[in-house]
């Protein structure tokens, strides 16, 4: 009998495992659709196809590194680098919740981007 339960425990705790890559893997979609939001709300071809020139909010980037290419990564991580690349303005204005300001130095969200700090 306790073959028995080493096997159900073992099994038990490789669907938890499963479980956990499920959840991260679905923050991660959302934070994927939330850039993608933000950049066609900002960026569209409703806010631009008025013609007048687009005015400036006077905003100051904090991190004057550019983004990592994506082509130095794969699948997910490659996509979230390419939306690094392609709305860096928002990215620096959001505050990065890992805490790596205070261990890394990183000023913004953008600044986990510029190193590969992000892919990990």
């Amino acid at each position: 009998m306790g073959k028995k339960r080493r096997e159900n425990k073992a099994k038990k705790q490789a669907g938890m495992k499963r479980r956990g890559f499920g959840v991260a893997g679905l923050v991660i979609a959302l934070v994927i659709v939330l850039f993608v939001s933000a950049w066609f709300y900002t960026k569209g071809p409703s806010r631009l196809s008025s013609g007048e020139p687009k005015a400036s909010s006077g905003y100051v980037r904090r991190e004057t590194k550019i983004p990592l290419a994506p082509a130095l990564f794969v699948g997910k991580t490659a996509m979230a680098y390419q939306v690094a690349q392609e709305i860096p303005d928002i990215l620096d204005q959001l505050y990065c919740y890992c805490e790596c300001d205070k261990h890394m130095g990183h000023l913004t969200l953008l600044s986990c981007f510029v190193d590969s700090h992000a892919a990990t």
